[in-house]
């Protein structure tokens, strides 16, 4: 007997783990549905055991049956899922039966003495109140609606879990921008980017009677249109890690700039890849990040735009004290590859150069201070090193017998704007037959070396009845600048940044080290919700070479060094993240060439 009803176990075994197979194999793409078919299946047959009145009223819906039904119905379960475990449940609750039918006859079967033996086909079961079924079906529904609501799978109005951690982000701007320029101008201000772009400028005077590339200095522009849109996908794929892609709007490549001139015929307009970068929380007070990146150092636009973003790796830290969480410390390391030399120079020649890259290491540290509810500190020191950016003069190079590039010709920038002073890298061999006429294209680099030692601090506060006052101050010194080693290096061939008395030697030389910006903000510094608004003025003042010229805001003096002056503007929210914005700012040069320019800015501004 007890062979018997072990055989026939394993046969009821056998039966019902072929019969959860397909519904098993339908429900295994769904996260989270194995778990609940276990449970549906474990109350299926629990409820399998109700009386044979109840079942014979019912013989072929069970209430588990009609609960799944329900659910498929009302659209809590999607119908593939809830098919699948119907046709299990109704699967498992005849198994069940049929067990327990075997179970009973062999019990019976050895029954000794006068006992009653029932009836063929009867079934012994436990009675299960209709209020114990009741209570199992809301919990297992409760359960099921739960675990659907929460992964997103189920509810109508719900999203997938993953949708969560992506977000979008963007901006856009049409602006509306007026140049005016003083008459008393300088009408030759040469376009050295220009010159470094092209083949060069032949400075001799016998082969060449034109004259260089120059920029507008006396012709006023009004009513430019121009516009900038970013937009940005950002993806945490965990507390600790995040991934950004942003694209961006753009007149050419420009570091400093995303703002596209309109007209041009209608055409469309280039879109750049402004932001591609992967950033992770090894710790909660310490973010590696690498890519193409915002700016990871605390500093103002005299240094550089809000428009620049950073290409190589950066590792950010902040970290309150534990004795005064009021008080916390930040720094920023960032090791940020500026320009690499082409793996083929020179291309017409079977010896190739070996590499000269140019670097930004920068470090910073810094401190913010609440020191009450209206007032609050921010302050930092940081050091830039621009490396090997300089220019060098070349070896001789006969340019006359043939060649196509001189030695150093890798050091000029890769992008410049106006104002550091600048110096010729050929150093070109005269030709023997006819030195007179030896052609002789030139290209420039800067004459400067650059170690920045750059200063910020900002207050907020509040006056007036509550309104914020913000106060921001910058000074930036150039460690590396010396004016008598910048002319020995060059050689003697400097070509601009003179006292404007038409002298070119070395008494005539005029630059500096240092650049200072401080500026005033009444009122939301970022306008947010409607009437939201603000006021600012600000001053600045920035010498030929206190900073590489390629870096900073764009619209002052037209961008670079070389430039003083003042600007004032403000901002008014007429909705949520949408504001107007009007600037005006007044600037000339520091020494050389007389070179001013007054620029107006109308803006409608939106984010999201």
């Amino acid at each position: 007997m007890n062979q018997s009803t072990a055989s026939d176990r394993r046969a009821t075994r056998g039966s019902h783990s072929r019969a959860q197979r397909p519904a098993a194999q339908a429900t295994h793409g769904r996260p989270g549905l194995r778990a609940i078919a276990a449970a549906v299946a474990s109350v299926v047959g629990l409820l399998g055991t109700v009386p044979a009145q109840a079942q014979a009223a019912a013989p072929n819906e069970s209430a588990m049956v009609r609960l799944i039904r329900g659910l498929i119905q009302s659209g809590a379960l999607a119908k593939d899922v809830g098919e699948a475990l119907l046709a299990q449940a109704q699967t498992e609750a005849l198994a069940a039966q049929q067990a327990q039918r075997q179970a009973a006859t062999a019990a019976t079967a050895g029954a000794a003495g006068g006992a009653l033996r029932p009836e063929p086909g009867d079934v012994r079961v436990p009675y299960i109140p209709e209020t114990v079924r009741d209570q199992i079906r809301d919990e297992i529904k409760g359960q099921v609606m739960a675990q659907a609501k929460s992964e997103g799978w189920a509810a109508p109005n719900e999203t997938p879990e993953w949708t969560k951690r992506i977000r979008i982000e963007g901006d856009m701007r049409v602006r509306n921008e007026s140049r005016f320029y003083s008459d008393g101008n300088s009408n030759i201000e040469v376009d050295w980017a220009a010159i470094n772009r092209g083949s060069g400028y032949d400075v001799n005077g016998n082969t060449n009677l034109s004259l260089p590339n120059t920029i507008n200095t006396r012709e006023n522009r009004k009513n430019v249109f121009r516009a900038r849109a970013r937009l940005g996908v950002y993806a945490d794929l965990s507390d600790r890690t995040e991934v950004g892609v942003r694209l961006a709007t753009g007149s050419d490549e420009s570091p400093v700039s995303t703002t596209q001139t309109l007209g041009g015929g209608l055409g469309k307009k280039n879109v750049w890849l402004d932001q591609a970068y992967l950033a992770h929380k090894p710790l909660d007070w310490l973010t590696v990040v690498g890519g193409r990146f915002g700016n990871p150092f605390f500093s103002s636009d005299t240094l550089f735009s809000s428009d620049l973003n950073f290409d190589g790796l950066a590792v950010k830290a902040e970290r309150p004290f534990a004795a005064n969480p009021d008080v916390s410390l930040f720094g920023s390391l960032g090791l940020i590859p500026l320009e690499y030399s082409s793996d083929s120079f020179p291309g017409t020649s079977q010896d190739k150069a070996r590499s000269h890259n140019k670097w930004l290491i920068g470090a910073q540290i810094g401190s913010n201070w609440k020191v009450n509810e209206d007032n609050r500190l921010r302050g930092a020191v940081a050091y830039y090193d621009f490396r090997n950016i300089s220019g060098k003069v070349s070896q001789p190079c006969a340019l006359y017998a043939g060649a196509d590039h001189c030695s150093t010709d890798w050091s000029r920038p890769a992008f410049m704007q106006k104002g550091n002073t600048l110096m010729l890298l050929r150093n070109i061999s005269l030709d023997p037959l006819d030195p007179a006429n030896t052609k002789m294209p030139q290209y420039v680099g800067l004459a400067s070396k650059f170690q920045l030692l750059d200063l910020n601090l900002r207050w907020d506060t509040k006056v007036a009845g509550g309104y914020g006052l913000r106060l921001d101050a910058n000074y930036i010194r150039n460690l590396a600048y010396d004016a008598d080693e910048m002319w020995t290096r060059s050689g003697g061939g400097i070509v601009n940044n003179f006292g404007g008395t038409g002298g070119t030697g070395r008494s005539d030389f005029r630059s500096g080290a240092n650049a200072y910006m401080l500026q005033v903000t009444f009122g939301k510094p970022a306008p947010v919700a409607r009437g939201d608004w603000n006021l600012l003025a600000g001053y600045k003042r920035i010498e030929p070479d206190a900073l590489p010229d390629a870096y900073n805001d764009s619209s002052f003096h037209l961008g670079g060094t070389n430039a003083k002056g003042y600007y004032v503007g403000g901002s008014y929210a007429i909705d949520k993240n949408t504001w107007f914005t009007g600037r005006w700012m007044s600037t000339k040069e520091v020494y050389g060439a007389p070179f001013s320019v007054d620029m107006l800015q109308v803006e409608f501004n939106a984010r999201f």
